[in-house]
């Protein structure tokens, strides 16, 4: 385990991917890597055999190497936010030190530095290895200088959280304006949300704190009464929800009706204390042994319910 602090200062412990590892991931890239090498070599050749100049197919050869041997880990970590192949099977990913996705910059100073320094021919391939056992988060030379480092990631899918609005705001919920909310920052919050009880209690507030500031700078109107910061994430995430399905019900040819009918994306049910209908979108199915709580949203796995609202 280690810690990594994030840009609001919230301390995160996380699962360093030491170097045996990142070694099978990177074998496993490897053999991807040599096999379309392969294939493109065999179509190379055929075209030199037809009357091309040597050094037209000298540098032919260099561009499909260094496309593949780079382009491909560059391409990769770009596209799915720091994995490969090799680590989509190992369940690893690269993120910043800060614990953020990492970008194309990123990438591309990690496997330029990976072909051309830490693993390098000319190096014995050394500089890698002796760097990952020395440092303490395994970092190679080109994470050192990119500043990230490789994670293990849960092998179980992270169950999706229960998103709650109380009956005395769906009135308002209904009314927000939410086009400026983007898929990303929606995406970091219900993360947040579903790794709550996770967290250390300072930052578990100074996150979800963090968080309801940037959504609460993209939606209107503010809430009517005070409600406390992962419970107005938890209602502004149900109702885009909400507001998502209606769009795909839209869309389809007919409305079904009997056994097999969509589910009603609000629905109400009187809580056993009595107190006003609560409005869960859409109805969320607990994950084995958990206890959800009526009067608020509360984190998945948890035995203990939190009063929000």
């Amino acid at each position: 385990m280690a810690e990594l602090v994030t840009g609001e200062a919230v301390v995160l412990q996380v699962r360093i991917a030491r170097m045996p590892t990142r070694a099978l991931a990177c074998a496993i890239d490897f053999t991807l890597q040599v096999i379309v090498l392969v294939v493109l070599f065999l179509t190379l050749f055929g075209f030199l055999l037809g009357g091309a100049s040597e050094a037209l197919g000298v540098a032919l050869v260099f561009v499909v190497l260094l496309l593949v041997l780079v382009g491909y880990r560059v391409v990769m970590e770009t596209l799915t936010r720091g994995r490969t192949v090799g680590k989509m099977l190992l369940g690893l990913r690269v993120v910043r030190d800060d614990g953020s996705s990492i970008r194309f910059r990123h990438a591309l100073v990690r496997s330029l530095l990976w072909i051309f320094v830490d693993f390098a021919p000319w190096f014995a391939a050394g500089p890698g290895i002796v760097a990952s056992l020395m440092n303490k988060q395994g970092k190679r030379i080109g994470d050192m200088v990119a500043g990230t480092v490789v994670i293990r990631e849960r092998h179980q899918p992270m169950a999706s959280p229960p998103l709650f609005v109380p009956g005395h705001l769906v009135q308002w919920a209904q009314s927000l304006e939410l086009s400026r909310l983007s898929d990303d920052l929606a995406n970091t919050s219900r993360e947040y949300l579903a790794r709550y009880k996770e967290l250390e209690p300072a930052a578990q507030v100074a996150l979800g704190d963090a968080l309801a500031f940037k959504v609460g700078g993209l939606t209107a109107p503010a809430p009517p009464v005070p409600i406390s910061s992962p419970a107005f994430l938890s209602a502004v995430l149900a109702e885009r929800r909400r507001r998502e399905l209606d769009r795909l019900a839209a869309h389809r040819p007919a409305a079904h009706t009997g056994p097999f009918a969509p589910p009603n994306p609000y629905t109400q049910y009187q809580p056993a204390y009595g107190g006003p209908p609560q409005v869960v979108v859409p109805p969320p199915v607990p994950p084995r042994g958990e206890q959800v709580n009526p009067q608020g949203w509360h984190a998945p796995g948890s035995g203990e319910s939190s009063q929000w609202f």
